[in-house]
């Protein structure tokens, strides 16, 4: 079962380089954008991926960073990120594999990926929005945006 909106953010501790980790409690006090797919270079992760590096100005005036999550491996991911000039990190959820996706509850069993699923991460890392889209359809931006207005908006009114 996907985790939804009020559920504390599980942690998660895993590798963007070879020799670098990136822990999700290191980024407390910024909004988070997880965005797990199901496979580097397939047509559909990469033109989402793609997107989500076109638009990451649109993710700072928010104060969000993202992180792209999938099963391969870390070096998969560097050859991925480095093809397409992406900058963000792509996070391995290799060994053991898909843990980190089995516990937001969008791991695909069957197919040894992660499913293709969106959360926000408030500054206090409580989820603030979720969405699993289609495999097939790339899920665009429009969400995370909304997720991050409404996240502006609760913050400017306390």
């Amino acid at each position: 079962m996907m985790l939804e909106k009020g559920t504390k953010a599980p942690e998660f501790a895993l590798y963007a380089t070879p020799d670098q980790k990136v822990k999700l409690g290191d980024l407390k006090g910024k909004n988070v954008i997880l965005a797990f797919y199901p496979a580097d270079w397939s047509p559909v992760c990469s033109d989402q991926m793609s997107l989500y590096n076109e638009i990451l100005h649109m993710f700072d005036q928010y104060n969000a960073i993202l992180l792209g999550i999938s099963v391969d491996s870390k070096w998969c991911h560097m050859a991925f990120a480095q093809e397409r000039k992406f900058h963000f990190n792509l996070l391995s959820d290799f060994e053991p594999k898909g843990a980190v996706a089995k516990q937001y509850g969008v791991y695909n069993e069957e197919e040894g990926e992660c499913e293709r699923a969106l959360f926000v991460i408030d500054k206090e890392g409580v989820i603030a929005w979720s969405y699993q889209s289609p495999m097939a359809i790339n899920p665009g931006a429009d969400g995370i945006i909304g997720a991050l207005e409404n996240l502006q908006q609760v913050s400017t009114s306390k």
